[in-house]
């Protein structure tokens, strides 16, 4: 008589080699967890380092076709925690064993630098480039975007919840953004950017 053991599917979910999907605000993973690396192929996760209060603290951004935890290829714990700013889908990297992961990982990590700048200059400047860039940034190749919280958008941009909130309606005020209708998302948070010009 042949026994199987259960064991295979007793694994926490982040250790399990099988696409994710996340709604926003759900958690990927906590800092010093173990797990996986994970190809983002759809929506933004926020990714936090613990403050001195021991409160989240904005660390980064990570976007569809990154690359997130792969520091557990090398330390064996995730650096970071990570959340779902928008619903996210994820599947384990590298892909498979004969996958080559040298290329993936050097776009990522190429991407991830250019991005790393990007989110310099929404810290500081003028309160509306900073929310429009992040919207740029979040939108995809048709202009159409997703928002995070006004909470979240807050803390990547260092400004005031207020003052998310003020500059978004004169943004659609002034048809830069168009809200739009997109099947499980909230009203309020999907929009079609106006080209830039």
């Amino acid at each position: 008589m042949i026994h199987f053991s259960a064991a295979a599917n007793t694994k926490p979910l982040r250790l399990r080699r099988t696409p994710r999907h996340l709604a926003a605000g759900e958690t990927l993973y906590h800092t010093g967890e173990d797990g996986l690396a994970w190809r983002l192929e759809q929506g933004a996760v926020r990714l936090d380092l613990s403050g001195h209060d021991g409160q989240p603290a904005f660390a980064s951004l990570a976007v569809a076709g990154d690359i997130l935890g792969c520091e557990t290829l090398l330390f064996g714990a995730y650096t970071f925690s990570a959340s779902a700013l928008t619903e996210c889908h994820l599947s384990p990297w590298p892909e498979g064993v004969s996958a080559p992961a040298t290329g993936t990982l050097l776009a990522s990590l190429a991407g991830a630098q250019r991005r790393a700048a990007e989110l310099v200059t929404l810290r500081g400047g003028q309160a509306v480039d900073r929310v429009l860039g992040l919207i740029r940034l979040l939108a995809d190749g048709a202009g159409q975007v997703v928002l995070p919280s006004r909470q979240d958008i807050a803390a990547i941009t260092d400004l005031r919840c207020e003052t998310i909130s003020r500059i978004i309606k004169a943004l659609e005020r002034q048809h830069v953004l168009t809200p739009i209708r997109i099947d499980g998302v909230h009203a309020t948070r999907s929009f079609a950017l106006l080209p830039a010009g």
